[in-house]
């Protein structure tokens, strides 16, 4: 007789042996049901944003002189990429996004991802402050610090940067429509440091054009907008050589709703525009466009985000040297910020996350970034957990560090597949260009609703995609399951109270006559014509807020309101 030892894992082998069988034939069930599904050919294979997908691609596909088109990396065209040795000489700029309550949180989170090998700084403002009011005003009310930091006064944008050397650490700011204003709070910290304009490194994004088109974060009128803009670029251009005066950013116009096309060509024509008001203001193409830069979306279709990015670099030099007559390679080379995509992020499983941002981020190092921000897996229920940024930072540290994609300069350069779409979106984007040309340029076509009826239908067409499962997005439409909870960052409601009090004691601390003083000033030379940085930087020394600041020039130019689009 058998010991019962030796019985129990004979029985316990037939088990295994008979659950090895059941899953060998549920495999078998499952090719037999894809073999009698109708072959792929009958299937339609998309990229993202609709563009037909062959099932290969060979060199009848490359359009012209590939040899020319594609080039070398830091030569022109620069569809290779910006810069010669890219990785091998310099790794992008790690500036994850953060930004909430009060400035001395703010603080802390910044100075908690220095700690931890971010190597750029990346601002988030509330939306008050996006928005040009100040914590106390009634539209403020329960906003404060909620999606952003709050930043009213100098004082507070001193206390946002305590402790962080502006000579040795480049800073990216969000802010529009009131860009101008932070900038001049920005420049007056560098002052109080030690650190003269000059010496300041960093981004603002300043682009006004995406914000009537998506973000729809304005203050003054379409014309004044464009003319503060444009003082911003003079202002830079004489003042602060390594300081980029605008991101034109086609990101806000993706996460709208926008097709990689449409972000493509709207954002470069928004680029362009800027180009000319500089140009017919006097300022030479070679002093300011080396300083525009880039902001992009890293969407979740890897290869057609890294065309996008190919064909922007292509587009812009050949614009810039044949239309408007840059001499200089540095007026030239595209540069761009990376932002993986908020509006892949999904509420249900949100660990999925994760997944989608390193893919994007892989696609925007592959893509050529000079800089990126990688979402945290829980930005689509709230403001990121300290836990979540590190993840978040960790993402970019394991592509640099781990994957081997730095070793070599554009990996893909010459793949039949990323340069064939790298020709169709650029075709795209001239088709889109030809069309705003004959509604007479991009700030007429804004004014016209051209793009934000062309995002509006394509934000239509891929929802209905997903209400009919033409395309699937796992946790969402597909793969679903019972949701787990995850810890999300709360955000005290007191840090209003507390903002709302330190401008209080600003206001009484102050000088208003001097207050009184440079509005005054603002107010006419902003009737008059001049350059309103220096009457800007005026009233910001003196602890105007920004509020005052932007009611002050809404008296002169007045304020705006959108025709809706439906």
């Amino acid at each position: 007789m058998e010991p019962a030892s030796t019985s129990a894992g004979s029985e316990a082998a037939g088990s295994a042996e008979s659950g090895t069988a059941d899953r060998v034939d549920e495999e078998s069930a499952r090719n037999d049901a894809a073999a009698a599904e109708p072959p792929t050919a009958e299937k339609n294979f998309t990229t993202m944003s609709g563009k037909p997908i062959k099932a290969r691609y060979g060199p009848d596909d490359l359009k012209g002189n590939p040899a020319e088109e594609i080039g070398e990396p830091g030569q022109y065209p620069f569809t290779r990429g910006p810069y010669e040795s890219m990785y091998r000489g310099r790794n992008w700029t790690m500036r994850q996004f953060a930004g909430f309550g009060t400035v001395e949180e703010t603080n802390e989170r910044f100075h908690y991802l220095l700690e931890h090998g971010q190597t750029g700084l990346s601002t988030a403002f509330d939306m008050p402050t996006l928005m040009g009011y100040d914590s106390d005003h009634a539209r403020s009310l329960g906003e404060v610090g909620r999606e952003g930091v709050a930043v009213d006064t100098l004082d507070d944008m001193e206390i946002l940067f305590g402790g962080i050397p502006l000579d040795r650490v480049s800073t990216s700011m969000t802010i529009n429509a009131p860009a101008a204003m932070l900038l001049a709070f920005y420049v007056l910290v560098g002052e109080r440091q030690g650190v003269p304009p000059e010496k300041l490194a960093g981004t603002i994004q300043t682009d006004i054009l995406k914000e009537y088109i998506a973000q729809k974060e304005w203050c003054f009128p379409v014309e004044p907008a464009m003319r503060l803009v444009t003082d911003m670029v003079e202002y830079c251009t004489d003042n602060m050589p390594r300081w980029h005066p605008i991101s034109i950013s086609g990101y806000h116009i993706r996460e709208a709703g926008a097709t990689a096309s449409q972000e493509l060509a709207f954002t470069l024509k928004n680029g362009f525009t800027y180009v000319e008001r500089a140009i017919d203001r006097g300022i030479d193409v070679d002093a300011f466009a080396p300083r525009l830069s880039f902001f992009f979306n890293a969407h979740i279709d890897f290869f057609e985000e890294i065309a996008k990015y190919r064909a922007a670099r292509r587009i812009w030099a050949r614009e810039l040297k044949e239309t408007y007559g840059a001499k200089k390679p540095e007026s030239m080379r595209l540069r761009f910020h990376t932002h993986t995509a908020g509006v892949s992020l999904t509420a249900q499983q949100p660990l999925n996350n994760i997944v989608r941002t390193a893919i994007e981020a892989l696609a925007g190092v592959l893509g050529g970034t000079q800089s990126l921000h990688t979402n945290s897996f829980d930005e689509a229920l709230a403001l990121p957990t300290e836990e979540a940024v590190r993840v978040a930072l960790r993402t970019q540290q394991i592509i640099k560090e781990e994957t081997g994609v730095t070793n070599t300069i554009d990996p893909l350069g010459g793949s039949y597949f990323v340069e064939s779409l790298t020709d169709e979106l650029e075709a795209d984007a001239y088709d889109y260009f030809r069309r705003i040309d004959e509604l007479g340029g991009m700030v007429e076509a804004v004014r016209q609703n051209f793009p934000q009826r062309e995002i509006g239908d394509a934000a239509f067409t891929f929802q209905r995609e997903l209400d009919e499962k033409e395309r699937l997005i796992v946790g969402v439409n597909s793969h679903r399951h019972e949701e787990e909870e995850v810890p999300l960052l709360h955000i005290d409601p007191a840090l209003e109270d507390k903002q709302i009090e330190r401008l209080r004691k600003t206001r009484e601390e102050r000088s208003q006559a001097d207050v009184d003083r440079a509005l005054a000033e603002l107010k006419k030379v902003a009737g008059a014509g001049g350059n309103l940085m220096y009457p800007i930087i005026g009233a910001a020394r003196h602890r105007t807020t920004e509020g005052e600041m932007v009611s002050a020039l809404q008296d002169v130019f007045g304020t705006y309101t959108e025709t809706p689009v439906f």
